[in-house]
């Protein structure tokens, strides 16, 4: 079957004309070569044509329709000769000066108006969806001497200049391109919006969302339909959010899509966030760490056990770093073992646990499931609440190395988050080894780097760390290569909070977070900023991207 005809049984499946016992009796009565399973259920009479057609057309925002060719007044020929019909797959059905309203018999031809529109010098260009055998009886009609003139679907084509194939239907072609364009412009999330006047798309790039040539309006529902029927949702179902998921694989890459619907006021809004597995080769040089911090963090995920976490806000590559962790540490003498909300890569060698709140799977049920397993290393997504900490911690006291996530602004707040959420201190100063917080900044572009003199206002919002950056700043020009942005691609900036005996005590005492903070600066704890700075020293990425991501930082 054709993702087309694919595509067109679950709609009229979704809209409750088949049901699926009458598409697996269709599929399996198939006899001719050229036969599909959709040729088989309107010829049976399982699904009328009116019925294909009109659920179709509603969803395209078409109108459909009968026409009688002896009704079309041969004046309309005016407007539309021989070679257009042939050309786009149309008929006339009625013409003034101003609009033309044609009729179409390929459900998928209604990329045609758009080009009929510039062909006719910008006329309004209204389709009806028609019957294929009523469209071939107006062209006889309307072009009696023309026999090439017929129509019955329009060519397509191809990515390779020859003709299409069924699975290249322009709404099908439409979604493809969306999605590899995003991929070959390294976009972590797509964005598809429905506003008032326009379906707005906009690919989040090295962390900024930028605003790309949008498609018609009125395409909307159908490319919307397309993407939740690539992830495995149901299109009827239009009131309440949906998750879904699309593997894909491009240029010889393996690629995941996480795929989110949300109803908005104009249409379901879809964002497609791009999961790349080349990511999980990815080494902790590759993540940006300084040659120290690495050493530090290196030594830290090779301790026999204890609790490593991982701190920042959501897209601040929590998740990359720690995969990259775990590829790093995944030999086969250890058993690893995941808790995942969703599993975001699969990687060979580790087993990964999918949470299930619908059946009770939730964090901390598979957290202590996964314990009687008898893992060496375990990673849970994300400590949400006070059940999951404390079988955490409680695991990681018993011989396991256990790694996790926190939303915390900096490292030292994941302890008095942990208190906060009902953990004891005792727990938390016995198993915790360290937190790590961090952010993503963007890298300049090497293609279009140049130095500058950073100004008097730059230096007075560093304040003291001002004194320890050289004179000759960089930042990048804007090219082609990055987009005019100036940065391509993205790094970490980390900051490595280490539990020594005297923040253990810190920490039964129920210090707060600067105290905790205080102690660590002593220790030789680098900053968000300061490591930062170091940064923007080497040229790895400019002064003011640290500045924005680091507004916050409390020295």
């Amino acid at each position: 079957m054709t993702s087309n005809d694919e595509y067109v049984i679950q709609l009229l499946t979704e809209r409750g004309f088949l049901s699926a016992d009458q598409v697996e009796a269709a599929a399996q009565s198939m006899k001719a070569e050229n036969e599909t399973t959709l040729d088989v259920l309107v010829s049976g009479g399982t699904v009328s044509e009116d019925e294909v057609l009109g659920s179709i057309a509603d969803q395209f925002g078409l109108k459909y329709c009968h026409i009688n060719a002896e009704a079309i007044s041969q004046d309309v020929t005016r407007e539309i000769t021989a070679e257009i019909a042939k050309k786009y797959g149309v008929v006339p059905v009625v013409a003034d000066d101003d609009s033309v309203t044609v009729a179409l018999s390929d459900p998928m031809g209604y990329d045609a108006i758009d080009s009929l529109r510039y062909v006719l010098h910008g006329k309004d260009v209204e389709a009806v969806l028609c019957p294929l055998a009523e469209v071939r009886s107006a062209m006889q009609k309307l072009y009696p001497s023309d026999d090439g003139a017929e129509v019955t679907t329009r060519d397509e084509i191809g990515d390779d200049g020859g003709e299409a194939s069924g699975d290249d239907a322009p709404v099908i072609k439409l979604a493809s391109m969306l999605i590899t364009n995003a991929i070959k412009m390294k976009a972590s999330d797509i964005h598809l919006e429905p506003m008032e006047k326009e379906f707005r798309v906009r690919y989040r790039i090295d962390g900024a969302l930028r605003k790309m040539d949008s498609p018609p309006k009125r395409l909307q529902g159908a490319i919307i339909s397309r993407i939740k029927i690539m992830s495995k949702m149901k299109i009827s179902e239009k009131r309440i959010p949906q998750d879904g998921r699309i593997q894909i694989s491009v240029g010889g890459r393996d690629l995941d899509l996480r795929v989110n619907s949300v109803p908005t006021n104009h249409g379901e809004s879809i964002v497609m966030r791009v999961l790349d597995k080349s990511n999980l080769s990815l080494g902790l040089p590759q993540l940006g760490f300084l040659s120290d911090d690495q050493t530090t963090f290196e030594r830290l995920i090779k301790l026999p056990d204890g609790v490593v976490l991982v701190t920042g806000p959501t897209g601040s590559g929590k998740t990359t770093t720690l995969y990259a962790c775990l590829g790093q540490i995944n030999t086969p003498d250890k058993k690893l073992i995941t808790v995942e909300d969703p599993v975001e890569y699969q990687m060979s060698g580790i087993n990964q646990v999918q949470v299930n709140k619908d059946v009770g799977l939730d964090f901390s049920a598979a957290l202590r499931s996964i314990l009687r397993q008898a893992p060496n290393i375990v990673m849970i997504g994300e400590i949400r609440d006070a059940e999951t900490a404390d079988i955490a911690m409680e695991a990681a006291l018993t011989g396991h190395l256990v790694f996790s996530t926190l939303h915390t602004n900096d490292a030292p707040s994941a302890v008095t988050r942990l208190l906060d959420i009902g953990v004891k201190p005792f727990l938390v100063a016995s198993a915790l080894r360290a937190a790590m917080a961090q952010r993503l900044v963007r890298a300049i572009c090497e293609k279009c780097k140049e130095s500058y003199t950073p100004t008097d206002r730059e230096l007075k919002m560093l304040g003291s760390i001002s004194k320890t950056i050289p004179e000759q700043m960089y930042h990048g020009a804007g090219c082609d290569v990055c987009g005019k942005s100036g940065y391509k691609g993205r790094k970490g900036i980390f900051e490595i909070f280490k539990v020594d005996d005297t923040i253990q005590r810190l920490i039964f005492d129920h210090a707060p977070a600067t105290i905790l903070r205080e102690r660590a600066r002593e220790m030789g704890m680098r900053t968000l900023r300061e490591d930062g700075m170091l940064k923007v020293a080497s040229g790895m990425t400019s002064l003011s991207e640290i500045l924005r991501v680091t507004m916050g930082d409390a020295d």
